[in-house]
């Protein structure tokens, strides 16, 4: 875990979910849609989501709905903006 900003059960569901998409997924735009809808579905939207192993990022969030991990060498990073 790098960093979050979420319920524990959320980010739960986010290391679920991605696990599921490297398991399903070889590309890693699959891997991010897949992640979106499951979380617009589950939790509401609008979630973006950013797979990948090289990359910076400067974003604003909602309270409580940002979190930024790894699964071996890709980063997950999924927040929730207010659209």
């Amino acid at each position: 875990m790098k960093n979050a900003d979420m319920p524990q059960e959320m980010q739960d569901d986010a290391i679920e979910l991605a696990q599921q998409a490297i398991d399903k997924f070889r590309l890693e735009k699959e891997m991010a849609a897949f992640i979106k809808a499951e979380f617009d579905k589950r939790h509401y939207p609008s979630w973006q989501v950013v797979v990948g192993s090289n990359f910076g990022s400067y974003v604003t969030h909602e309270t409580n709905r940002f979190i930024y991990f790894y699964i071996a060498h890709i980063a997950f990073m999924l927040y929730k903006t207010g659209i």
